[in-house]
């Protein structure tokens, strides 16, 4: 089987309160996926499920030990997925506010790409 790249998306995610790197992250998957519709899945790559899709997610985030992986890649509706952690994104100095749970006054700011692969023994 080959694979192919189909679309590469990139989105930004921003825990202002809380310092959960798990919630930068979502949110950086959740807005690279926002504004996207793949009919080339059925009408290019010929798939008949969108399960069929390789979906490989990769986010830098602070803190990337402390991501739940699980919740990150729940983001994403349907595939075959994988998501890879890495060190990076940033931290911003907010404000603590006690009604909201802070920590500290730090921002976490995470950035992911998103890739959709299919695979296919005709794609070669």
């Amino acid at each position: 089987m080959v694979r192919k790249r189909l679309i590469i998306e990139m989105g930004m995610g921003i825990d202002q309160h809380g310092q959960e790197p798990t919630v930068a992250a979502s949110r950086a998957v959740r807005n690279a996926i926002a504004h996207n519709a793949l009919p080339g899945v059925w009408e290019v790559a010929g798939l008949s499920h969108p399960n069929e899709m390789i979906i490989e997610v990769q986010v830098a985030v602070p803190y990337p030990e402390q991501v739940r992986e699980e919740e990150v890649l729940a983001v994403l509706p349907f595939g075959r997925k994988s998501l890879t952690v890495e060190s990076g994104g940033m931290i911003v100095q907010g404000r603590a506010i006690p009604e909201l749970n802070d920590k500290n006054d730090e921002m976490l700011i995470a950035i992911a790409s998103v890739t959709v692969l299919i695979e296919n023994e005709q794609l070669s």
